[in-house]
């Protein structure tokens, strides 16, 4: 089966979701999005407290995993993706956070880089924001993605909050306006006590729409080349296959795993590679699944001694009587994410801005035999924000269902273990404050053994995971390892772009599901050939 549309979007995460609304919005162009998994009808997905329920349904989730790393004592980590309309947006713990205005002032450093200066960014990141602060210089309101700040009750959120102005990590009011320092309580993407993923916020509006089609559990087998144009998409769907032609481009959105995998099953990436799995080159491109890049996570848990927690929602009971309240008013414990306060801090004083970050949940977890176990806890997860560690996504066959391999190589820059080192130290300091001794009982993990160096580095290798913000397979720029240019253009093919995170030429210090989605609507102008926004210069405090 074969026809045609102007633009063929390859994924419907937080980058589809938004092209697809905004290259049909004027009805002037025909656009099909092609999602791999299912529609997002999941109650688990829409309900803020049903985000394990959602990460872990394999119906809805890549269920990716990496290859042993050597740095984390071999261990495997579990890496899920989203497989559904909205993507990771649809099973992420919904933190909003944007990234340090110095992250994207850094890009445009770059070489042939210089239109992704914060100011660049920032009437992207208010146009689409619908933020329940009320609009100023660093805030948006009236557009597509709800963004609440966080707001449930629990004493643990406020003694946390005061030891991190205790231990002298600063506090802010809001992470993502005048000062992105210090510890605060997070912004969220909810809209009135329900998950606002990218499908809610950005592709439900638009499904009315004549020309646009979106089609799910639709298997992208490869893109179609001719010379060095794109010229389509082959799929499966229902075990049909279909053929696409792109009037105009085709857009791979697929995000820092899927896309590079992508680009290489259709014979684009590094050569030598693509032949030892029997795919003919159509274009030598080295960078493609180079640079992988992620935040580590080093996960710590302390008892808590008063029953605050939130282990007690493990009850069926509890459950279904907070279910029932969340249904009928959408309020309640089953309106949060858990993770509603957390913080942007300095490890030490050399670096110029924040270079860890802590979520904090009322509760601690530990996985027994599968399943999660609920503690009378209370978790600070601590990210180092700028690894310099930096892996690669490799095909594993040329079947396109076969999943790639994941080389992340945590921790192979003694850097990275060194900032690791200072987080874990900070977030005991923290821990350490008068307004927390009240709840603070043993420290779980990494554990209160762990006092040298060398004792913490190992609880580190054992306790550090993912904190699920993959990207840089496809980075922007110049140079030999760029994928894509500053518009996204694939070097080399005429016709197609990736957009997605996997273009970030360096993460972000914060998490990504609100950079990607301001990337896609940068690149829905370059796309349409509309002008840019004009750039907007907030203030913003830099020093600690």
């Amino acid at each position: 089966m074969s026809r045609t549309a102007d633009y063929i979007i390859i994924g419907a995460g937080s980058a589809g979701c938004v092209l697809a609304n905004r290259l049909s919005a004027d009805g002037r162009h025909s656009v099909l999005l092609l999602e791999a998994g299912p529609p997002d009808r999941s109650l688990m997905i829409h309900m803020p407290a049903g985000v394990y329920y959602a990460y872990r349904d394999s119906r809805i989730n890549w269920n990716y995993e990496s290859e042993p790393q050597a740095g984390l004592l071999n261990r495997r980590i579990g890496t899920p993706r989203g497989k559904v309309l909205g993507g990771s947006s649809s099973i992420n713990s919904m933190v909003y956070m944007r990234g340090h205005p110095l992250d994207f002032d850094g890009w445009a450093e770059r070489p042939g880089m210089g239109a992704w200066r914060y100011a660049d960014c920032l009437p992207y990141f208010r146009a689409g924001e619908d933020s329940d602060r009320g609009a100023d210089d660093w805030r948006g309101s009236g557009g597509p993605l709800g963004v609440t700040r966080s707001s449930w009750p629990n004493p643990l959120y406020d003694a946390f909050l005061e030891s991190g102005v205790q231990a002298g990590q600063g506090r802010s009011d809001d992470l993502n306006g005048f000062r992105p320092e210090g510890v605060a309580r997070f912004d969220a993407t909810k809209r009135h006590g329900r998950r606002c993923s990218a499908a809610v916020a950005h592709l439900r509006p638009a499904l009315g729409r004549p020309n646009l089609t979106v089609e799910t559990r639709a298997m992208v087998r490869r893109i179609t080349l001719s010379g060095n144009r794109a010229t389509g998409v082959a799929y499966t769907r229902r075990g049909v296959d279909h053929h696409v032609e792109a009037g105009r481009e085709v857009i791979l959105c697929g995000g820092a795993i899927n896309s590079p995998q992508m680009l290489m099953l259709s014979g684009i990436g590094p050569a030598d590679h693509l032949r030892g799995h029997g795919i003919e080159p159509v274009l030598d491109l080295p960078g493609v699944g180079r640079n992988l890049q992620d935040h580590p996570t080093v996960i710590m848990q302390w008892e808590c001694r008063k029953p605050v927690t939130l282990d007690r929602m493990a009850h069926p009971l509890r459950q279904g009587v907070a279910g029932t309240r969340w249904m009928l008013t959408r309020k309640g414990v089953v309106s949060s994410s858990v993770w509603e306060a957390g913080g942007l801090i300095r490890g030490n004083e050399d670096v110029p801005y924040p270079n860890l970050q802590y979520h904090m949940a009322p509760v601690g977890m530990a996985e027994e035999g599968g399943k999660l176990r609920l503690l009378q806890a209370f978790a600070i997860h601590v990210d180092q924000l700028r690894p310099r560690s930096r892996g690669r996504v490799a095909l594993r066959s040329a079947d396109p269902s076969a999943k790639p391999l994941l080389h992340f190589e945590y921790l192979s820059d003694p850097h990275d273990m060194r900032e690791l080192v200072e987080g874990v130290k900070k977030a005991r300091d923290l821990v350490a404050q008068p307004a927390l001794a009240p709840y603070r009982g043993r420290e779980l993990s990494i554990g209160e053994d762990a006092r040298t160096d060398a004792q913490i580095e190992h609880g580190i290798r054992a306790h550090t995971d993912t904190d699920y913000h993959p990207c840089g397979t496809c980075r922007m720029g110049t140079g030999q390892d760029a994928v894509v240019d500053p518009e996204m253009r694939v070097h080399g093919i005429e016709g197609l772009r990736v957009v997605d995170a996997s273009v970030m030429p360096r993460i972000t210090s914060a998490n990504l599901n609100a950079p990607t989605q301001m990337i896609a609507a940068r690149a829905a102008d370059w796309i349409l050939g509309t002008p840019q926004r004009a750039p907007e210069y907030a203030r913003f405090h830099f020093q600690g």
